[in-house]
């Protein structure tokens, strides 16, 4: 181990012997930052492969037979709207309200870059015997023609549970762009708002309150946080870490040193994603730059003390930055290659957005490595060096490390009971952490205080969610277009679904068909079908396909808590199925597939987390030359996972996109300290009486780095507890009870274990821990 030691700080010596190079380096990386940051495409455009030669063309297959086209019909569609508004009142169904209501809309589409808005007056009607009227009468009208009127809406299939809901309260306007004409982003939200409220405020007698949601919206909001928070919990992030350092330094000369490497390593992260497209990742904004600042900032110290302790004992500044780098630069290393194996584990994920945010993390750790390992050292041995104290006794940390050396001591006078109790803890945590289960919410993206989260609970309690999915119909040539077998199916299909209380408003064929007139069995109405507006009927039938469908609304209450109703519904279907032999039901949309892949959620993360354990103790293992040291290191790493695990059930939480790469992140941040003390101890046992001895040396040496980075990395992660975006409050909350966790493994559990397990060498002989007698 020394060795390779020695090695690896002979090999990054050029840093300091040829600072030319480092700074050349150094300069390259940065230009190549900032031409990501102003036009990555400079430089993708060169490795764009050349369009391949056209080949002779082959003459094309006969045309197989041309199925029947469909009529020229624009069918209704309640999803593919850009934009939701969701009006509130109880005067919809008064003269006031209806002329209200008109206004709006007649200013909203006066908009240019609004091309239809499709509202309660707007649906094709059912009106089979007589002249279409609309569903709102003229706000001439009496009060008992407003009354009919709102009877007959809340029979319309398409009005109520759709477009109004049941008491007539709330009703949507779905608002489609014309994109020629949208010229800022706020065009598609706030502008519709304020456009709606206006227009409502000019009939003072009645009062509505306007929300906007819906794809573009929803979209919009996202990134909008997004970039707002960017800058925020940076500098949040940044100046608290800064002042920690500060603190705990107590010179600011070693934190504008030790700060430059991470803030270097970060920048050049964020511009170079961008040659990759990575940077629009939702995890790369805020927890990305702080996290690898963190990561940056733990070596950074690490190498900073070290530094300074090399100039305490007489060195200039040339050899106390060789001697420091030739002390942890390995183990400076070994922490950016585990944590990049932490961060590689998750790619392997099927979540688009976990697997893109791995590679975003090893790319950015490895630069960040470079940083640190080639700023800080130029930095000590140039002009900017001689504001280094030449002292290791400044800093807080240091004064006050006696008090945590005295529990080192009591650990040492009972190693094995403290190894059986964090054995046993860790156990126990372990298995409360299986409880966990997985779940996702689509307003886990978003603020939960945005619009369009407050939009998307007022649908969810009053039309039974925003979202939809369905269940598929379709049958073979043998079935009639016109069987009445079809209607049959669809009925019994809506049926199970309206037996469901977390489905809602279903809507099909069947919900058209008995909107007319007359009654009867399935057999006796499917000809009813003739009946109904095309817009209408194709929206939920097309029989050129031999598919049909029937639509419902998903709330987001979390797509786990229809686990238990979509396997319901899937076994009746397949009942259904047996009955009915040449009709095939599939149960799909959206909803439906977030439901599907919910336990992927579960296999990502034991993939993620059990590929980059192994491969983490594994490389341990071969570095240290034990297997004995790679199986150690082990417990005191599971400790800090399992313990957030446990307050993750403890605090009613599930298991989410963003626990995966919370957990991932924990495992290679965690293990970092765990490093740097192993290594530190290798180096104490060839010259160390006792092997307990060793251990308080050890201690000695590295204690003081392992408590400042922990409390600046808690510090850091901390921040951004206060964001607005769950996602990132969970991340955060996690990492900092991962961290004061994996510090307590490592104060107390690893050295109880290193006491009871390792092997002890004293005058170059190896013997064994269980033949040894205790050393108090």
């Amino acid at each position: 181990m020394l060795t390779i030691s020695r090695k690896f700080g002979r090999a990054t010596a050029w840093i300091v012997d040829h600072s030319w190079l480092a700074g050349l380096f150094i300069a390259a990386m940065s230009g190549l930052a900032i031409v990501g940051y102003i036009n990555p495409h400079l430089l993708t455009e060169l490795f764009k492969q050349p369009p391949l030669a056209t080949a002779t063309p082959v003459a094309a297959p006969p045309p197989a037979a041309t199925p029947r086209r469909p009529p020229d019909v624009q069918a209704v569609d309640l999803t593919r709207a850009h934009a939701t508004l969701v009006v509130q009142s109880d005067d919809v169904f008064t003269p006031a309200g209806a002329k209200a209501l008109r206004h709006m809309v007649e200013e909203l589409e006066a908009l240019p870059y609004v091309s239809d808005v499709l509202w309660i007056d707007r649906v094709p009607l059912l009106n089979i015997f007589g002249l279409p009227e609309p569903v709102l009468p003229k706000s001439t009208a009496s009060d008992n023609r407003f009354a009919a009127a709102k009877e007959r809406a809340l029979k319309h299939p398409l009005i109520a549970g759709q477009l109004m809901s049941r008491d007539g309260r709330t009703l949507l306007m779905m608002v489609n762009f014309d994109w020629l004409f949208v010229e800022r982003d706020e065009d598609c939200t706030e502008r519709l708002r304020e456009v709606a409220v206006a227009a409502a405020a000019e009939s003072p007698e009645v009062k509505f309150s306007v929300l906007v949601t819906g794809r573009v919206p929803i979209h919009l909001t996202m990134l909008k946080t997004h970039e707002a928070n960017e800058t925020k919990y940076q500098v949040i992030g940044y100046g608290v870490v800064l002042l920690m350092a500060v603190v705990l330094f107590r010179g600011f000369g070693s934190v504008l040193i030790v700060a430059l490497g991470p803030a270097l390593g970060v920048f050049w992260t964020l511009g170079i994603l961008r040659f990759f497209d990575l940077q629009d990742n939702p995890f790369n904004d805020v927890v990305l730059p702080v996290m690898l600042s963190l990561v940056g900032l733990t070596d950074g110290v690490h190498l900073m003390v070290q530094i300074r302790r090399k100039r305490a004992h007489g060195m200039n500044a040339h050899e106390a930055t060789r001697a420091a780098l030739e002390e942890v630069g390995l183990a400076c290393f070994l922490t950016s290659l585990t944590t990049a194996i932490g961060f590689w584990s998750l790619t392997l994920a099927r979540h688009e957005i976990v697997q893109t945010f791995g590679w975003s993390c090893v790319l950015g750790v490895t630069l960040t490595f470079f940083a640190v390992l080639t700023v800080i050292p130029l930095a000590c041995i140039s002009w900017i060096g001689r504001w280094v104290p030449p002292s290791d006794e400044e800093g807080f940390i240091e004064r006050h490390l006696h008090r945590v050396s005295g529990l080192i001591d009591v650990v040492l006078k009972r190693p094995k009971l403290v190894s059986g109790l964090g054995i046993a803890i860790t156990a126990v945590c372990f298995l409360i952490s299986l409880t966990l289960r997985p779940d996702e919410r689509r307003s886990s993206y978003l603020p939960a205080g945005s619009e369009s989260v407050k939009a998307m609970q007022v649908m969810d309690r009053a039309l039974g969610g925003l979202e939809f999915s369905e269940v598929s119909v379709r049958w073979t040539d043998e079935v009639q277009e016109d069987s009445p077998e079809v209607l049959e199916v669809i009925t019994q299909v809506d049926d199970l679904l309206k037996a469901e209380p977390l489905l809602g408003s279903p809507i099909s064929i069947r919900s058209l068909v008995d909107a007319l007139p007359g009654d009867g069995p399935p057999a006796e109405r499917m000809s009813m079908l003739e009946l109904l507006p095309a817009p209408l009927k194709r929206a939920f039938y097309t029989p050129e396909s031999r598919r049909a469908s029937v639509d419902f609304r998903v709330q987001d209450l979390g797509i786990a808590q229809y686990g238990d109703v979509f396997t319901r519904v899937e076994g009746k279907l397949a009942a259904l199925s047996r009955a009915h032999p040449e009709f095939t039901l599939v149960l799909d949309g959206s909803a439906v597939g977030r439901w599907r892949n919910l336990y992927q959620i579960v296999v990502d993360l034991a993939s993620s987390l059990g590929s980059a354990a192994i491969i983490i103790f594994v490389v341990l293992g071969l570095v240290y030359r034990s297997v004995r040291i790679g199986l150690i290191a082990v417990i005191p790493n599971v400790f800090p996972l399992a313990v957030t695990g446990a307050y993750l059930v403890f605090t009613g939480q599930s298991l989410e996109v963003v626990s995966v790469c919370a957990f991932t992140v924990c495992l290679g941040i965690a293990v970092d300290d765990t490093i740097h003390f192993l290594t530190r101890y290798q180096e104490e046992v060839g010259r160390s009486v006792t092997r307990d001895d060793a251990i308080r040396k050890a201690f000695t040496g590295v204690g003081t780095s392992m408590i400042m980075t922990t409390l600046v990395l808690v510090v850091g992660f901390s921040t951004v507890i206060f964001s607005d975006m769950r996602d990132q409050r969970i991340f955060a909350t996690m990492g900092v009870v991962t961290l004061a966790a994996a510090l307590l493994g490592d104060l107390i559990i690893l050295p109880a274990m290193l006491s009871c397990f390792a092997r002890e060498q004293v005058g170059g002989a190896t013997s064994d821990p269980a033949n040894e007698p205790q050393i108090s």
